[in-house]
């Protein structure tokens, strides 16, 4: 009985080893479970979310926040499409600039509040539809949200006064040299609204392609000025010269020039207007009814600073003096031993800087801070309708005349359309040639 006993306790030992170690054979060969699979990356609108990469049909889109002049840095710009879903977020870097990469299609790009200076609001977003093959730029306004209000009509008049004496100023400084250059030649340039458009492409140039701030890339352009105006005068006009070429054939000579010129630089340049890289929206300053910006206000200074300049020097200086010797009578200064050909060469090079300069101070002040292919020549006409109220020839006649021709211009747009004010300095020109065609400060013939 106690064998038997022990037996079957051995027995159920055994089978009890054996069982337990099938199930555990069984849970060692079983698969471990799979982790489960990470989820795809998809944008998210969260601020923090890491952005998701440009679609492969991405446009540009770009801009530079300027809260009156102050670049704003670190802020956030946003693109939402029609859904109301963020697409694409990026921050502002050194200068405000910030790009964001969309596909084309219709945006509302807006600025994340959080992301501001302390005082600075936005005053909202901004709806744009992104074309490719377009420059899409995005341009945010700061400060509070204006109202309209009714502005006295003497307001009106002064403040259209001094956008006039603003506008006259700069036509002056561009014209001074096209009529000191008709008074010692005798030549009625018409390429010298070309010299106008090339001062301003070069100074965007200097300020845009190679990143130089607007004021030394204006005195770059001016060089660059100088130097057109030197190399028309000793690789055109001085050979016509000697060839005794008269006035009706290097007239027809100009004309042909500027044509080419224009398209040479629509051609180079671009067939759109193209902002300055610096003094962009600019914000309004009011003293009582006075209203100017910063830029319009450094253009006046500008212009007549300038100006008393070149007035010094044609009243105070040797060459300046030869100048209007050349001009009054060019064989009496000859034969006084005055350098006649070296006196042109002088005016032609003054006259290409001054309408270099001229240039760029026309696209700040009147094109918003831009530079267009054909803005010489939208000048041209406003220059010789003051070099011609004036009197032709005459430095002093060219300032007088075309101030003038400046207030007449904006004073016009209180009874017309603004976008048809040239056309007041077009009539000028018609009724001063009937009325009084030698100018106000010319004289009917010259003597000697």
């Amino acid at each position: 009985m106690a064998t038997a006993t022990a037996v079957r306790a051995f027995v159920v030992v055994l089978l009890s080893l054996i069982t337990a170690a099938t199930f555990a054979g069984s849970a060692l060969a079983q698969e471990p479970t799979p982790p489960p699979a990470p989820a795809p990356a998809t944008s998210s609108d969260s601020p923090g979310a890491t952005p998701a990469a440009p679609p492969a049909d991405a446009v540009n889109v770009s801009g530079s926040l300027n809260n009156a002049g102050d670049r704003l840095v670190g802020v956030d710009v946003v693109a939402v499409d029609g859904s109301g879903a963020e697409v694409a977020r990026t921050t502002s870097e050194t200068g405000g600039r910030w790009t964001l990469p969309v596909s084309p299609g219709d945006y509302t790009f807006r600025i994340d509040p959080e992301t501001l200076p302390d005082g600075v609001s936005v005053q909202g977003d901004v709806q744009r539809t992104v074309v490719e093959g377009r420059a899409n730029t995005v341009i945010f306004s700061f400060g509070e949200a204006r109202t309209a209000t009714v502005v006295p009509f003497y307001e009106q008049f002064l403040r259209t006064t001094i956008d006039g004496l603003r506008f006259g100023l700069v036509i002056a400084l561009a014209a001074i040299g096209l009529s000191l250059i008709f008074g010692t030649t005798g030549l009625t340039n018409f390429a010298h609204g070309e010299l106008v458009t090339l001062g301003a492409v070069a100074a965007w140039i200097f300020n845009v392609t190679f990143g130089i701030q607007l004021i030394p890339a204006t005195i770059l352009a001016v060089i660059v000025g100088v130097a057109v105006g030197w190399l028309n005068n000793v690789g055109l006009w001085k050979p016509l010269r000697r060839r005794k070429t008269g006035l009706i054939g290097q007239l027809v000579v100009s004309i042909g020039l500027a044509i080419a010129l224009r398209y040479l630089i629509l051609i180079f340049f671009s067939d759109r207007s193209e902002p300055f890289a610096d003094y962009q929206a600019q914000q309004q300053r009011e003293w009582g009814p006075f209203a100017i910006t910063d830029v319009n206000l450094a253009c006046i200074v500008i212009s007549v600073v300038v100006l008393v300049l070149v007035a010094l020097m044609l009243q105070k200086t040797r060459i300046g003096k030869a100048m209007r010797a050349v001009a009054d009578n060019r064989d009496l200064a000859a034969s006084s031993g005055i350098n006649v050909e070296r006196v042109v060469t002088f005016v032609w090079c003054m006259g290409g800087g001054l309408a270099a300069l001229g240039g760029v101070l026309f696209g700040l002040s009147e094109l918003g801070g831009r530079v267009q292919w054909e803005m010489g020549f939208k000048l041209l006409l406003l220059m010789f309708a003051g070099i011609t109220l004036g009197g032709l020839g005459t430095a002093y006649g060219a300032l007088l005349g075309c101030v003038i021709v400046g207030l007449l211009v904006q004073w016009s747009t209180l009874v017309i359309n603004p976008d048809l004010k040239y056309i007041g300095g077009l009539l000028v020109l018609i009724v001063i040639l009937i009325v009084r065609p030698q100018g106000i400060l010319g004289s009917r013939q010259r003597i000697g």
